[in-house]
């Protein structure tokens, strides 16, 4: 209750929570001692005596959250209210197991050098993979990583003696999103992240709905052409094999070596490279067009790096979505590219390692 309506006193809390104030007191006094609130004051007074208000102590520990994606890993230090104090960017061009998981510890301790002091320290470590992970948090498959089987957060844990945390990216994203961004205000809320690959995480009444075993939200093989394109998951005709980064560099050709350099073109008026967006712009349109059909979602929100062309893939989405989405369901539906850019999933996953910390903390108690 104190970190979702701080500043709060402990009359305010009593009166809220239907609690005796002397419980009340006990409480606070508990979470004072751990360091996890702290006072200040005196606040305003309604009559009486003015009373001393509390705080969630978000610097009391931080959270580690990492993206890593087909060409990049992006790792990020956030303070337990998901503010990011540092963080470490790289671009790779070669995803091998062992190599990521040498990126990834050069990060971490790059990260944990250049940390502030604090209570707790390092709460946890939480990563989004780009694949099918299970409850055990096993990278079961990361077809554009080239993974199977992999236990990344086995390996993590015997590194660090940490709680580590393996989640999916585009649930991730969906998380940091409804946390952090775009979503806030959404309960029913679909998260497209379109990178090299394409995933998608759903919100359902304000939960993350992650399917029977928890591999929910593999839309980017979703089949839009039973005859089409061959993709890495073994199929052919999947959505993201049209929509993705990676399906933009193919159409670019030698003319766009990068997503970065193709966005240069079109912003110095490359008809061609407008054209490229253009035609990604559509085919996202016609996938986000089923899960509108099939969910009928309050809002969809566009991250991960295609949301950096933003410009140019905007109004041939949205063409599509209005000449192809079932009338009803397009009728009040919001489609917003995410606020966080880039850092949807690593703060997505840092706010998950946060939450298990306080539930264990509160669990403790």
């Amino acid at each position: 209750m104190i970190i979702e309506k701080e500043p709060i006193s402990r009359a305010d809390i009593s009166q809220v929570s239907g609690l005796h104030k002397a419980t009340v007191s006990s409480l606070v006094n508990e979470l004072l001692n751990e360091e996890l609130i702290y006072e200040s004051g005196p606040g305003e007074s309604s009559g009486g005596r003015r009373p001393v208000i509390l705080h969630f102590n978000k610097v009391t520990g931080y959270a580690i959250g990492i993206d890593i994606g087909v060409n990049y890993v992006l790792c990020v230090l956030t303070d337990l209210k998901g503010n990011i104090i540092t963080e470490r960017n790289q671009f790779v061009t070669e995803t091998p197991y062992p190599a990521i998981l040498g990126v990834i510890q050069e990060m971490i301790q790059s990260i944990m050098d250049d940390m502030p002091n604090s209570r707790y320290g390092i709460v946890g470590i939480g990563v989004g993979v780009p694949g099918i992970i299970n409850k055990d948090g096993t990278v079961l498959l990361a077809p554009n990583l080239g993974w199977k089987t992999i236990q990344l957060k086995r390996d993590l844990e015997n590194l660090y003696r940490l709680p580590v945390l393996i989640e999916n990216e585009a649930n991730a994203g969906a998380f940091g999103e409804q946390q952090f961004g775009a979503g806030q205000d959404h309960p029913n809320m679909i998260y497209v992240s379109a990178g090299i690959g394409i995933g998608v995480g759903i919100i359902m009444n304000k939960e993350l709905y992650q399917g029977k075993n928890g591999f929910s939200g593999e839309m980017g093989h979703m089949i839009i052409d039973m005859d089409g394109k061959s993709c890495n998951c073994g199929s052919k005709g999947c959505w993201e094999a049209y929509a993705s980064e990676h399906a933009l560099l193919e159409l670019a050709g030698d003319t766009g070596k990068s997503l970065e350099s193709l966005i240069n073109h079109a912003r110095e008026g490359d008809e061609n490279a407008q054209e490229l967006f253009a035609k990604i712009g559509r085919y996202l349109g016609f996938g986000i067009n089923n899960i509108i059909n099939t969910f009928n979602p309050e809002q969809v929100i566009i991250g991960n790096r295609l949301a950096l062309a933003k410009e140019w893939i905007h109004q041939p989405l949205t063409e599509t979505i209005k000449n192809h989405t079932l009338p009803y369901h397009q009728k009040e539906v919001r489609l917003n590219f995410s606020k966080l850019n880039n850092y949807s999933t690593a703060m997505g996953v840092s706010a998950f390692v946060v939450e298990n910390f306080i539930k264990e903390e509160a669990r403790a108690k």
